[in-house]
């Protein structure tokens, strides 16, 4: 191969301008097939070979993308983010993962500092003013901001309670305590409101315990309801982390699920099934998000296709195991 084959020698193979080869090398979508077809034979025929990493820094490109979470910690993320690194890195691109809280400092920068060419986002929190000045496609997953509008892909998180619900009312079960998610998110707001409209559409007596998401919120939920007088039947985590805490403590304190009582997650972690008890849960098809954002994302930045505002629901479903059973007497 002649290194010293530039794009001037491609266009003379051609017969085409040095403008048109260098467009179809870097968007071959806006060239006609004929054009196309001759730009390429041309290439082939003389070896010429593209500077990537010069193209890239003249157009300042990154070939990155950046995923932001709230709590890199929490199990829910890591598959959604590896089937982003795979579908990115099938058309080039690495992924960068940064977690928003740790982040906050220079979160505003993230956005025009030259990291990365579009964002992924998995926290809702951000304020909608640091959004709007960010200079890159920006896609929202699984959560999403209220008073912004960006485009994203969520589940149905009302309709999944509901299916938590439906589950244990007809297993007899007529008092449920839900342990909420973290006051104020987004995910825990929603799921809480469709608990409660749930519950109330059921005849279920419904109350609701603070919570975070995570296993230790679970376990105080735990000895608070073991000390209580009139214990629901049966309790519907935000989580399958806090799920786990309230199950663990269960174990703990002498109590058994499901036969003194039936405990429901959220997420269907990777081990909910290999719990013990294995974990009845709202399955989020963590897979189909990531890969959805991914794609929807690189085309933006590989094929100008624009991102059309406004969330996406999709369906999710509840996947019964072994935590939850018939109310008893």
């Amino acid at each position: 191969m002649n290194k010293n084959i530039r794009i001037a020698d491609v266009a003379r193979a051609a017969g085409v301008s040095t403008a048109t080869v260098s467009r179809t090398l870097s968007n071959p979508a806006v060239v006609g097939i004929e054009t196309r077809a001759r730009v390429m034979a041309a290439v082939e025929a003389t070896g010429y070979r593209v500077n990537t990493a010069a193209r890239d820094l003249r157009q300042r490109r990154a070939r990155s993308i950046l995923v932001l979470a709230p709590n890199l910690a929490n199990t829910f993320f890591g598959r959604i983010i590896a089937t982003i690194q795979e579908v990115a890195g099938s058309a080039g691109l690495s992924v960068q993962v940064s977690d928003s809280r740790a982040e906050a400092g220079r979160i505003e920068a993230l956005g025009h500092d030259g990291r990365a060419d579009g964002i992924i986002l998995l926290d809702g929190s951000l304020a909608p003013e640091i959004l709007a000045r960010w200079r890159l496609p920006v896609i929202e997953l699984c959560e999403w901001n209220t008073r912004a509008t960006l485009p994203g892909l969520a589940i149905d998180n009302a309709a999944a309670a509901r299916l938590a619900v439906d589950h244990l009312a007809d297993l007899g079960h007529r008092r449920v305590l839900h342990i909420a998610g973290p006051e104020g998110n987004v995910l825990a707001v929603t799921r809480r409101d469709g608990f409660l409209t749930s519950a109330a559409e059921r005849g279920v007596m419904a109350s609701v315990a603070a919570g975070d998401f995570t296993m230790a919120s679970g376990a105080r939920a735990a000895r608070d309801w073991v000390s209580r007088p009139d214990r629901p039947s049966a309790v519907f985590a935000a989580s399958d982390e806090c799920a786990f805490g309230f199950i663990a403590e269960c174990h703990r304190m002498g109590i058994s699920v499901p036969d003194d009582v039936s405990v429901v997650g959220f997420d269907d972690v990777d081990f909910a099934d290999h719990y013990i008890p294995a974990l009845t849960t709202i399955h989020q098809p963590r897979v189909r998000l990531g890969r959805f954002a991914a794609q929807r994302l690189i085309a933006a930045l590989t094929e100008n296709r624009p991102l059309a505002p406004g969330r996406e629901l999709i369906d999710a479903h509840l996947v019964v195991r072994h935590s939850t059973a018939p109310q008893q007497g």
